[in-house]
């Protein structure tokens, strides 16, 4: 501050990637997978299999539920305004990329577990 024997100083703070958007989509790859499985297991249904592909639904539902909501508060951490001293975080792509790959594995999922019982009771 002039006129003051004082000084100010900010110092720059690097922007730091949002932990909840990586989250978000290392969650939602692991649902697209999971679904993949599933509806590998619906297609070759015999026996217990259905069995297997409900227990894999289950895992691919919580990851894609998991993903789209840790995805949506990403972005949300990502959009706060942050004053200049303050940590200010990036990262709003790979929320949206975890939010789209949630969805698409939550989706899948249960498209495998429909695909399970159809061909179960055929």
């Amino acid at each position: 501050m002039p006129g003051t024997p004082f000084g100010v100083v900010h110092l720059d703070v690097p922007p730091v990637t949002s932990g909840l958007a990586i989250g978000s989509l290392v969650a939602g790859v692991a649902a697209a997978l999971v679904s993949l499985l599933v509806i590998c297991l619906g297609a070759t249904v015999s026996g217990q299999g259905s069995w297997a592909t409900g227990v894999f639904t289950v895992l691919g539902v919580l990851a894609g539920g998991g993903a789209v909501v840790t995805g949506l508060l990403g972005i949300r951490q990502v959009r706060r305004p942050a004053s200049p001293p303050a940590v200010r975080f990036t990262g709003r792509g790979l929320a949206l990329a975890g939010i789209g790959c949630g969805a698409a594995g939550l989706t899948l999922s249960l498209l495998g577990l429909g695909l399970a019982l159809l061909l179960s009771l055929a």
